[in-house]
Protein backbone atom coordinates (compact mmCIF):
# COMPACT_ATOMS: atom_id res chain seq x y z
CA UNK A 1 0.00 0.00 0.00
CA UNK A 2 2.75 2.01 1.03
CA UNK A 3 5.16 1.42 -1.68
CA UNK A 4 7.26 3.57 -3.93
CA UNK A 5 6.09 6.74 -4.51
CA UNK A 6 7.47 10.27 -6.79
CA UNK A 7 9.20 12.58 -4.92
CA UNK A 8 6.76 15.26 -5.09
CA UNK A 9 3.83 13.15 -4.18
CA UNK A 10 1.04 14.65 -1.68
CA UNK A 11 1.75 11.55 0.57
CA UNK A 12 5.60 12.88 0.57
CA UNK A 13 5.02 16.29 0.68
CA UNK A 14 2.90 15.09 4.33
CA UNK A 15 6.13 13.79 5.30
CA UNK A 16 8.26 16.80 4.68
CA UNK A 17 5.43 19.01 6.58
CA UNK A 18 5.41 16.46 9.70
CA UNK A 19 9.74 16.66 9.44
CA UNK A 20 9.63 20.11 9.67
CA UNK A 21 7.00 20.55 12.21
CA UNK A 22 8.95 18.50 14.54
CA UNK A 23 12.40 20.39 13.52
CA UNK A 24 10.30 23.81 14.42
CA UNK A 25 9.34 22.01 17.83
CA UNK A 26 12.18 20.65 18.83
CA UNK A 27 13.69 22.49 21.09
CA UNK A 28 10.10 22.26 22.83
CA UNK A 29 10.57 18.68 22.98
CA UNK A 30 13.74 18.98 24.90
CA UNK A 31 12.72 21.01 27.10
CA UNK A 32 9.55 18.40 27.73
CA UNK A 33 11.90 15.91 28.52
CA UNK A 34 14.10 17.62 30.60
CA UNK A 35 11.41 18.66 32.76
CA UNK A 36 10.39 14.59 32.92
CA UNK A 37 14.19 13.87 33.47
CA UNK A 38 14.30 15.93 36.46
CA UNK A 39 11.40 14.87 38.49
CA UNK A 40 12.93 11.52 40.44
CA UNK A 41 11.27 8.28 40.14
CA UNK A 42 13.73 5.77 41.78
CA UNK A 43 12.32 2.39 41.70
CA UNK A 44 12.88 0.97 44.53
CA UNK A 45 11.26 3.00 46.56
CA UNK A 46 8.64 3.42 43.82
CA UNK A 47 7.14 6.93 45.12
CA UNK A 48 6.23 7.33 41.23
CA UNK A 49 2.58 9.42 41.52
CA UNK A 50 4.42 13.07 41.68
CA UNK A 51 5.93 11.84 38.49
CA UNK A 52 2.66 11.21 36.67
CA UNK A 53 1.37 14.53 38.15
CA UNK A 54 3.92 16.78 36.43
CA UNK A 55 3.62 14.96 33.13
CA UNK A 56 -0.15 15.61 33.20
CA UNK A 57 0.56 19.40 34.32
CA UNK A 58 3.19 19.64 30.99
CA UNK A 59 0.66 17.81 29.16
CA UNK A 60 -2.38 20.18 30.09
CA UNK A 61 -0.20 22.91 28.90
CA UNK A 62 -0.26 21.91 25.28
CA UNK A 63 -4.35 21.46 26.15
CA UNK A 64 -4.19 17.71 26.29
CA UNK A 65 -6.06 16.06 29.26
CA UNK A 66 -4.36 13.19 30.51
CA UNK A 67 -6.36 10.14 32.42
CA UNK A 68 -4.99 9.99 35.92
CA UNK A 69 -5.77 6.37 36.97
CA UNK A 70 -4.43 5.55 40.71
CA UNK A 71 -3.53 2.03 41.74
CA UNK A 72 -5.00 1.30 45.16
CA UNK A 73 -1.93 2.11 48.10
CA UNK A 74 -2.75 -0.94 49.37
CA UNK A 75 -1.85 -2.83 46.40
CA UNK A 76 1.18 -0.61 45.39
CA UNK A 77 2.70 -1.21 48.88
CA UNK A 78 1.90 -5.09 49.02
CA UNK A 79 3.75 -4.97 45.37
CA UNK A 80 6.71 -3.52 47.42
CA UNK A 81 6.25 0.44 45.90
CA UNK A 82 4.86 3.78 47.36
CA UNK A 83 2.73 5.01 44.91
CA UNK A 84 1.74 4.71 41.24
CA UNK A 85 -0.98 6.64 39.06
CA UNK A 86 -0.97 5.39 34.83
CA UNK A 87 -1.82 7.95 32.24
CA UNK A 88 -4.04 7.50 29.61
CA UNK A 89 -4.43 10.21 26.84
CA UNK A 90 -6.80 9.49 24.29
CA UNK A 91 -6.72 11.46 20.96
CA UNK A 92 -9.56 10.43 18.73
CA UNK A 93 -9.76 11.34 15.39
CA UNK A 94 -12.44 10.44 12.60
CA UNK A 95 -14.64 7.05 12.81
CA UNK A 96 -13.41 3.54 11.60
CA UNK A 97 -9.33 2.54 11.65
CA UNK A 98 -7.51 1.60 14.08
CA UNK A 99 -6.61 2.80 17.47
CA UNK A 100 -2.92 2.85 17.89
CA UNK A 101 -0.98 3.22 21.77
CA UNK A 102 2.09 4.38 22.20
CA UNK A 103 3.34 3.22 25.88
CA UNK A 104 6.34 3.99 27.85
CA UNK A 105 7.36 3.95 31.64
CA UNK A 106 8.46 6.46 33.82
CA UNK A 107 9.99 4.47 36.35
CA UNK A 108 13.68 4.05 37.33
CA UNK A 109 16.59 1.87 39.20
CA UNK A 110 17.99 4.23 41.33
CA UNK A 111 20.76 6.13 40.12
CA UNK A 112 24.10 4.20 41.87
CA UNK A 113 27.31 5.93 41.98
CA UNK A 114 29.85 7.70 39.21
CA UNK A 115 27.89 10.14 37.27
CA UNK A 116 29.68 12.83 36.24
CA UNK A 117 26.54 14.94 35.80
CA UNK A 118 23.70 15.42 38.27
CA UNK A 119 21.23 12.27 37.29
CA UNK A 120 17.62 14.70 37.86
CA UNK A 121 19.37 17.63 36.03
CA UNK A 122 18.43 17.00 32.46
CA UNK A 123 21.96 18.50 31.53
CA UNK A 124 22.96 18.74 27.86
CA UNK A 125 26.43 18.30 26.96
CA UNK A 126 28.23 17.42 23.60
CA UNK A 127 24.63 16.62 21.80
CA UNK A 128 23.43 14.49 24.42
CA UNK A 129 20.95 14.73 27.43
CA UNK A 130 22.34 13.47 30.61
CA UNK A 131 20.23 11.58 33.44
CA UNK A 132 18.49 8.62 34.90
CA UNK A 133 15.82 7.66 32.20
CA UNK A 134 16.86 10.05 29.46
CA UNK A 135 17.21 6.89 27.71
CA UNK A 136 14.93 4.28 29.10
CA UNK A 137 12.23 5.35 28.90
CA UNK A 138 11.04 9.01 29.86
CA UNK A 139 13.01 9.91 26.10
CA UNK A 140 9.78 7.81 24.47
CA UNK A 141 7.10 10.30 26.83
CA UNK A 142 8.70 12.60 24.55
CA UNK A 143 8.73 10.73 20.75
CA UNK A 144 5.44 10.07 21.10
CA UNK A 145 3.87 13.20 22.24
CA UNK A 146 5.46 15.36 19.97
CA UNK A 147 5.02 12.94 17.21
CA UNK A 148 1.20 12.94 17.77
CA UNK A 149 1.24 16.71 18.21
CA UNK A 150 2.84 16.24 14.91
CA UNK A 151 0.29 14.37 13.12
CA UNK A 152 -2.36 16.72 14.72
CA UNK A 153 -0.52 19.58 13.25
CA UNK A 154 -1.01 18.72 9.29
CA UNK A 155 -4.80 18.91 9.78
CA UNK A 156 -5.95 16.40 7.52
CA UNK A 157 -8.81 13.54 8.32
CA UNK A 158 -7.46 10.88 10.01
CA UNK A 159 -9.10 7.53 11.03
CA UNK A 160 -9.16 5.59 14.56
CA UNK A 161 -7.23 7.25 17.49
CA UNK A 162 -4.38 7.52 19.64
CA UNK A 163 -3.92 6.77 23.24
CA UNK A 164 -0.59 7.43 25.26
CA UNK A 165 0.26 5.03 27.84
CA UNK A 166 2.68 6.59 30.81
CA UNK A 167 3.02 3.60 33.21
CA UNK A 168 5.42 3.39 36.37
CA UNK A 169 6.33 -0.62 37.62
CA UNK A 170 7.91 -1.55 34.44
CA UNK A 171 10.80 -2.49 36.87
CA UNK A 172 8.42 -4.41 38.87
CA UNK A 173 7.27 -6.57 36.09
CA UNK A 174 4.53 -4.23 34.54
CA UNK A 175 1.10 -5.88 36.81
CA UNK A 176 0.67 -2.50 38.31
CA UNK A 177 1.20 -0.34 34.85
CA UNK A 178 -0.09 -1.50 31.98
CA UNK A 179 -1.43 -5.18 33.38
CA UNK A 180 -3.58 -2.94 35.23
CA UNK A 181 -4.97 -0.61 32.52
CA UNK A 182 -5.62 -3.84 30.75
CA UNK A 183 -7.17 -5.84 33.35
CA UNK A 184 -9.71 -3.04 34.36
CA UNK A 185 -10.63 -2.58 30.65
CA UNK A 186 -9.26 1.02 30.69
CA UNK A 187 -7.80 0.26 27.35
CA UNK A 188 -8.16 -2.33 24.40
CA UNK A 189 -6.17 -1.02 21.36
CA UNK A 190 -5.70 -2.75 18.05
CA UNK A 191 -1.75 -2.08 17.81
CA UNK A 192 0.81 -1.42 19.90
CA UNK A 193 4.25 0.68 19.59
CA UNK A 194 6.43 0.90 23.40
CA UNK A 195 9.50 2.07 24.31
CA UNK A 196 12.66 1.33 22.18
CA UNK A 197 15.69 2.39 20.37
CA UNK A 198 15.84 3.47 17.29
CA UNK A 199 18.30 1.29 15.20
CA UNK A 200 16.23 -1.84 15.17
CA UNK A 201 12.86 -2.98 15.41
CA UNK A 202 12.04 -5.58 17.89
CA UNK A 203 9.40 -8.05 17.86
CA UNK A 204 9.98 -10.65 20.37
CA UNK A 205 11.51 -10.66 23.92
CA UNK A 206 12.88 -13.39 26.33
CA UNK A 207 10.83 -14.19 29.54
CA UNK A 208 12.31 -13.84 33.14
CA UNK A 209 11.63 -16.00 36.39
CA UNK A 210 13.03 -14.95 39.11
CA UNK A 211 13.35 -16.34 42.51
CA UNK A 212 13.86 -16.15 46.18
CA UNK A 213 16.33 -18.84 48.00
CA UNK A 214 16.22 -19.40 51.37
CA UNK A 215 18.67 -21.34 53.17
CA UNK A 216 18.23 -22.92 56.65
CA UNK A 217 20.65 -23.91 58.80
CA UNK A 218 21.29 -23.26 62.62
CA UNK A 219 23.67 -20.54 64.08
CA UNK A 220 26.42 -21.84 66.73
CA UNK A 221 29.59 -19.48 68.19
CA UNK A 222 32.33 -19.70 65.82
CA UNK A 223 34.71 -21.59 68.44
CA UNK A 224 32.45 -24.63 67.80
CA UNK A 225 30.75 -24.36 64.76
CA UNK A 226 30.38 -28.36 64.66
CA UNK A 227 27.17 -28.02 67.36
CA UNK A 228 25.51 -25.47 64.31
CA UNK A 229 24.66 -26.52 60.78
CA UNK A 230 26.55 -23.90 58.08
CA UNK A 231 23.38 -22.14 55.95
CA UNK A 232 26.25 -20.87 53.81
CA UNK A 233 28.39 -23.87 52.99
CA UNK A 234 24.80 -25.63 51.99
CA UNK A 235 24.34 -22.18 49.60
CA UNK A 236 27.02 -22.87 47.61
CA UNK A 237 26.45 -26.29 47.43
CA UNK A 238 23.01 -24.93 45.70
CA UNK A 239 25.26 -21.91 43.93
CA UNK A 240 27.52 -24.45 42.73
CA UNK A 241 24.67 -26.94 40.92
CA UNK A 242 23.02 -23.25 39.19
CA UNK A 243 26.07 -22.59 37.96
CA UNK A 244 26.61 -26.12 36.41
CA UNK A 245 22.64 -26.05 35.12
CA UNK A 246 23.46 -22.21 33.49
CA UNK A 247 26.46 -23.74 31.55
CA UNK A 248 24.25 -26.57 30.34
CA UNK A 249 21.67 -23.14 28.54
CA UNK A 250 24.20 -21.92 26.44
CA UNK A 251 23.39 -25.29 24.50
CA UNK A 252 19.76 -24.55 24.09
CA UNK A 253 19.48 -21.86 21.52
CA UNK A 254 16.49 -19.73 20.10
CA UNK A 255 15.55 -19.27 16.65
CA UNK A 256 14.84 -15.28 16.92
CA UNK A 257 17.52 -12.86 15.87
CA UNK A 258 18.80 -11.20 18.65
CA UNK A 259 18.16 -14.01 21.43
CA UNK A 260 20.65 -16.53 21.69
CA UNK A 261 20.30 -18.92 24.89
CA UNK A 262 18.74 -19.09 28.14
CA UNK A 263 21.19 -17.96 31.07
CA UNK A 264 21.00 -17.36 35.10
CA UNK A 265 21.99 -15.06 37.54
CA UNK A 266 22.19 -15.00 41.05
CA UNK A 267 22.18 -10.94 41.97
CA UNK A 268 21.75 -10.94 45.88
CA UNK A 269 23.15 -12.80 48.56
CA UNK A 270 23.11 -11.70 52.28
CA UNK A 271 22.54 -13.36 55.69
CA UNK A 272 24.60 -14.44 58.60
CA UNK A 273 24.60 -12.77 61.81
CA UNK A 274 28.57 -11.89 62.48
CA UNK A 275 31.60 -12.84 62.15
CA UNK A 276 32.19 -15.01 65.22
CA UNK A 277 28.92 -16.51 64.10
CA UNK A 278 28.43 -19.48 61.57
CA UNK A 279 25.46 -18.69 59.35
CA UNK A 280 21.92 -19.91 60.56
CA UNK A 281 20.69 -18.12 57.49
CA UNK A 282 21.38 -17.48 53.60
CA UNK A 283 19.31 -15.82 51.13
CA UNK A 284 19.86 -15.82 47.43
CA UNK A 285 17.89 -14.62 44.71
CA UNK A 286 18.41 -15.76 41.19
CA UNK A 287 16.94 -14.78 37.48
CA UNK A 288 16.23 -17.01 34.76
CA UNK A 289 15.71 -15.50 31.10
CA UNK A 290 13.91 -17.88 29.19
CA UNK A 291 13.93 -17.53 25.62
CA UNK A 292 10.32 -17.36 23.85
CA UNK A 293 10.53 -21.36 22.85
CA UNK A 294 11.20 -22.71 26.39
CA UNK A 295 7.69 -23.39 28.81
CA UNK A 296 8.01 -21.65 31.85
CA UNK A 297 6.34 -24.19 33.92
CA UNK A 298 8.77 -26.59 33.60
CA UNK A 299 11.91 -23.99 33.35
CA UNK A 300 10.38 -23.29 37.47
CA UNK A 301 10.40 -26.82 37.72
CA UNK A 302 13.78 -27.61 36.61
CA UNK A 303 15.40 -24.80 38.59
CA UNK A 304 13.55 -26.06 42.02
CA UNK A 305 14.60 -29.63 41.12
CA UNK A 306 18.37 -28.27 40.76
CA UNK A 307 17.93 -26.98 44.50
CA UNK A 308 16.24 -29.67 46.21
CA UNK A 309 18.93 -32.17 44.70
CA UNK A 310 21.90 -29.84 45.72
CA UNK A 311 20.63 -29.40 48.80
CA UNK A 312 20.36 -32.66 49.80
CA UNK A 313 23.76 -33.24 49.66
CA UNK A 314 24.72 -31.17 52.51
CA UNK A 315 22.75 -32.69 55.57
CA UNK A 316 20.91 -30.48 58.26
CA UNK A 317 19.88 -27.88 55.77
CA UNK A 318 16.45 -26.88 54.88
CA UNK A 319 15.52 -24.75 51.83
CA UNK A 320 12.38 -22.36 50.81
CA UNK A 321 12.23 -21.16 47.37
CA UNK A 322 9.75 -18.57 46.97
CA UNK A 323 8.99 -17.23 43.14
CA UNK A 324 8.98 -13.42 42.69
CA UNK A 325 7.96 -12.78 39.30
CA UNK A 326 6.98 -14.52 36.19
CA UNK A 327 7.36 -12.60 33.08
CA UNK A 328 6.26 -14.57 30.05
CA UNK A 329 8.24 -14.20 26.59
CA UNK A 330 6.47 -12.07 23.97
CA UNK A 331 6.79 -14.14 20.86
CA UNK A 332 6.87 -13.02 17.39
CA UNK A 333 3.35 -11.89 15.88
CA UNK A 334 2.76 -11.85 11.95
CA UNK A 335 -0.44 -9.67 12.97
CA UNK A 336 1.88 -6.87 13.36
CA UNK A 337 3.06 -6.65 9.92
CA UNK A 338 1.58 -3.39 9.24
CA UNK A 339 3.10 -1.42 12.19
CA UNK A 340 6.62 -3.32 11.52
CA UNK A 341 6.64 -2.53 7.49
CA UNK A 342 5.74 1.25 8.11
CA UNK A 343 8.64 1.79 11.01
CA UNK A 344 11.00 0.00 9.02
CA UNK A 345 10.40 1.75 5.83
CA UNK A 346 10.41 5.57 7.62
CA UNK A 347 13.21 4.41 9.82
CA UNK A 348 15.12 3.74 6.81
CA UNK A 349 14.27 7.07 5.34
CA UNK A 350 14.75 8.77 8.01
CA UNK A 351 18.15 7.53 9.15
CA UNK A 352 19.71 6.40 6.37
CA UNK A 353 20.71 2.80 6.76
CA UNK A 354 18.09 -0.42 6.84
CA UNK A 355 16.99 -1.24 10.80
CA UNK A 356 16.34 -4.71 11.02
CA UNK A 357 13.51 -6.50 12.99
CA UNK A 358 15.13 -8.72 15.56
CA UNK A 359 14.31 -9.93 19.39
CA UNK A 360 15.82 -8.73 22.43
CA UNK A 361 17.31 -10.20 25.70
CA UNK A 362 15.20 -7.93 27.59
CA UNK A 363 11.26 -8.15 29.14
CA UNK A 364 9.33 -5.66 28.79
CA UNK A 365 5.63 -4.67 29.49
CA UNK A 366 4.79 -5.53 26.02
CA UNK A 367 4.58 -9.08 26.89
CA UNK A 368 1.09 -7.84 28.83
CA UNK A 369 -0.13 -6.05 25.42
CA UNK A 370 0.66 -9.43 23.64
CA UNK A 371 -1.45 -11.46 26.25
CA UNK A 372 -4.36 -9.74 25.86
CA UNK A 373 -4.34 -10.12 21.94
CA UNK A 374 -2.53 -6.63 21.22
CA UNK A 375 -0.27 -6.74 18.20
CA UNK A 376 2.94 -5.05 19.22
CA UNK A 377 6.29 -3.82 18.06
CA UNK A 378 8.94 -1.73 20.39
CA UNK A 379 10.39 1.27 18.60
CA UNK A 380 11.27 4.65 20.30
CA UNK A 381 14.29 7.05 20.67
CA UNK A 382 17.72 5.79 21.45
CA UNK A 383 21.13 4.52 20.74
CA UNK A 384 21.68 0.68 18.69
CA UNK A 385 22.29 -1.15 22.26
CA UNK A 386 21.52 -0.62 25.70
CA UNK A 387 24.79 -0.56 26.72
CA UNK A 388 25.62 2.43 24.46
CA UNK A 389 23.22 4.73 25.99
CA UNK A 390 24.65 3.72 29.77
CA UNK A 391 20.64 2.31 31.19
CA UNK A 392 20.82 1.39 34.30
CA UNK A 393 24.35 3.03 34.77
CA UNK A 394 25.92 6.43 35.38
CA UNK A 395 25.67 8.70 33.29
CA UNK A 396 22.63 7.17 31.21
CA UNK A 397 22.21 9.82 28.20
CA UNK A 398 20.37 10.16 24.98
CA UNK A 399 21.90 11.86 21.62
CA UNK A 400 19.56 14.51 20.88
CA UNK A 401 19.47 13.74 17.42
CA UNK A 402 18.39 10.45 17.86
CA UNK A 403 15.09 11.59 19.15
CA UNK A 404 14.52 14.40 17.00
CA UNK A 405 15.00 11.75 14.01
CA UNK A 406 12.84 8.72 15.99
CA UNK A 407 10.16 11.32 16.62
CA UNK A 408 9.75 11.68 12.54
CA UNK A 409 9.70 8.48 12.34
CA UNK A 410 6.75 7.31 14.18
CA UNK A 411 5.17 10.03 13.12
CA UNK A 412 5.04 9.38 9.57
CA UNK A 413 4.47 5.64 10.68
CA UNK A 414 1.39 7.02 12.48
CA UNK A 415 0.30 8.95 9.58
CA UNK A 416 0.59 5.83 7.17
CA UNK A 417 -1.75 4.09 9.62
CA UNK A 418 -4.26 6.66 10.63
CA UNK A 419 -5.03 8.40 7.29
Amino acid sequence: MFGNRPEDSPVNAAYDRLDAWVDAHFDDEVRFLQELVRVPTDTPPGNNAPHAERTAELLAAIGWSAEKHPVPAERVQAYGLQSITNLIVRRRYGAGGKTIALNAHGDVVPPGEGWTHDPYGGEIFDGKLYGRAAAVSKSDFATYTFATRALEALGEPLKGGVELHFTYDEEFGGELGPGWLLAHGLTKPDLLIAAGFSYQVVVAHNGCLQMEVTVHGQMAHAAIPHTGVDALQGAVKILEALYRQNGLYRGVTSKVPGITHPYLNVGRIEGGTNTNVVPGKVVLRLDRRMIPEEDPAQVEADIRRVIAEAAATFPGITVDVRRLLLAHAWKPDARNAELVAALQRHSQAVFGEPIPTSGTPLYTDVRLYGAAGVPAVIYGAGPRTVRDSNAKRADEHLVLDDLRRATKVVARTLYDLLH
